[in-house]
């Protein structure tokens, strides 16, 4: 799909307040109300818009706590792969995970009130799959979040 600029302009307020009114969209791009509906919905079914979500403070919920955790395996097998993805998928405290190049095979993001609930979910998650390593490493202040992808044009 090609995208031109008033399809990246969209794409960016969308990035920074999905909650905006298309007829406030449209007005901020130069469209009109349904011309500008039209776009998203194409930006939509093509994928390029993956989905609408709202952002919670982590720490209203008493999550303050973001631990990156280093997993190294001695397997790597596609199946060991797919179950391994399962069982941290069944980890809601992990809101990121990637396979990686380097030292370490994936990273998890987890998310928790504090230290000693960390540890409650390293004893479940060690349990539930076999690894050869565990590194884990406390975030101690969150400089820059964003979702927002860098569109650049």
């Amino acid at each position: 799909m090609v995208l031109d600029d008033i399809d990246m302009q969209l794409l960016a307020i969308i990035q920074s307040d999905v909650s905006l009114s298309v007829e406030e969209m449209a007005e901020r791009v130069g469209l009109t109300k349904t011309p500008c509906w039209r776009r998203i919905q194409k930006l939509e079914k093509s994928g390029v818009i993956l989905r609408k979500v709202a952002l919670l403070d982590a720490e209203k919920f008493d999550l303050g706590v973001s631990v990156f955790v280093q997993v190294k395996t001695s397997q790597h097998s596609a199946e060991w792969l797919q179950s391994f993805s399962s069982v941290v998928a069944s980890f809601p405290e992990v809101v990121e995970f990637y396979r990686m190049s380097g030292e370490y095979d994936y990273l998890l993001r987890v998310v928790v009130k504090d230290i000693a609930a960390y540890d409650v979910f390293y004893k479940r998650f060690i349990q539930a799959t076999s690894l050869s390593d565990v590194t884990s490493n406390f975030a101690m202040e969150q400089i820059k979040y964003s979702t927002e992808l860098p569109l650049l044009s």
